[in-house]
């Protein structure tokens, strides 16, 4: 599956999408705005002109009857992919996804299944606060009978949305907006990743550092800069937060003795929390040093780009906690910190970062 061909998250998506649809007739696109010249941050784009616009559904702006019309034309034997602009609007699907697309297969005993891709779009940009611009994974990871898919590179983009296409049972898969511009290398061919993770980027011994969906590339950076000083951190992207396996992490916290969680969500409550209480849990003897999390703070998102700065997860902050339980140089500390910022000092706090570009 070698293939040195470079192209975008966002491209990335459009494609699996476009190449599962053409495999199987069955797959159905549901969307606001399908037929929307931005067909959904371009992920959708010219895809009807392909297979067909009746199989490109035009929905109301009714996020609970729309999911309710996709879960039964799952269960009528159809693929529907439903894509929801922002992560809030799945909000209002909220009763269906969780007490009808996540319990069909259990209370039916196996009988049914709903073959549902539900796309939510997560992350911030542009000023848009608090209703559009908020990471709720940890809301639809709490259930069970749904998958919940966070890939934050183009080649997992693209194997990991035909997974999802291709599971017999809800899966929701969630971009980060600026994952959508991230570059890497990825196969022109038709493949599946599988709904797998977590997947260790990078090996080293002097912490374990486990990324959600963005923060992956955050943290990527700051492994490349320790690098660069003779400092090898293990980094987990942790793709998929239900079902969660957490079998490497706890290997790889029994290595190194420490840890450190990124969410791109909330800290609290967060998909960082539960890593944390389960390795204590299982590994606590292993342990160096009291575990780290890092992730939003407890207050709504805001849409100043003043009250923004401190408001997001970004490198030098993971740089910083790093730092509190690795030994590093503080000369070397302060360059790889004044490195960092020098590359972001002429982009908007609310563009995304042009450095992530693969190959991944």
């Amino acid at each position: 599956m070698t293939n040195n061909r470079s192209i975008s998250f966002g491209e990335a998506i459009r494609e699996g999408l476009l190449q599962a649809s053409e495999i199987d007739p069955s797959v159905l696109h549901f969307a606001e705005g399908v037929e929307d010249p931005s067909a959904v941050f371009g992920t959708l784009k010219d895809i009807g002109k392909v297979i067909g616009q009746n199989r490109m559904i035009e929905m109301p702006v009714s996020e609970n009857a729309l999911t309710g019309v996709a879960i039964g034309a799952a269960l009528s034997g159809k693929r529907p992919v439903i894509s929801f602009h922002r992560v809030e609007f799945a909000m209002l699907a909220l009763e269906q996804i969780a007490n009808n697309a996540a319990k069909f297969h259990y209370v039916s005993n196996g009988k049914h299944n709903v073959p549902l891709v539900m796309r939510l779009i997560i992350g911030r940009g542009w000023g848009q606060g608090p209703e559009h611009s908020q990471s709720l994974e940890s809301v639809f990871a709490y259930f069970p009978g749904l998958k919940v898919v966070m890939p934050a590179r183009p080649m997992d983009a693209k194997g990991m949305i035909i997974a999802a296409v291709e599971d017999k049972n809800p899966v929701l898969f969630i971009e980060h907006r600026w994952s959508h511009y991230a570059v890497g290398n990825v196969p022109q061919n038709y493949f599946s990743t599988g709904i797998t993770g977590p997947e260790r980027i990078k090996t080293g011994d002097a912490i374990t550092v486990v990324a959600t969906s963005y923060m992956t590339l955050e943290a990527l950076r700051v492994a490349d800069a320790l690098e660069g000083v003779g400092i090898n951190i293990e980094l987990f992207d942790l793709r998929v937060l239900r079902p969660l396996s957490l079998e490497a992490i706890i290997q790889s916290v029994e290595k190194t003795g420490k840890l450190l969680t990124i969410d791109t969500g909330f800290r609290t409550y967060g998909i960082g929390a539960e890593i944390v209480s389960s390795v204590i849990e299982r590994s606590f003897r292993f342990l160096k040093t009291a575990p780290i999390r890092l992730g939003l703070p407890d207050h709504p998102t805001p849409s100043s780009a003043g009250l923004i700065k401190n408001y997001y997860v970004d490198s030098i902050m993971i740089l910083e906690k790093i730092s509190q339980v690795v030994d590093i140089a503080p000369s070397a500390l302060e360059q790889l910190k004044k490195s960092i910022i020098n590359e972001r000092r002429n982009i908007p706090i609310d563009v995304p970062d042009p450095f992530f570009k693969g190959p991944f």
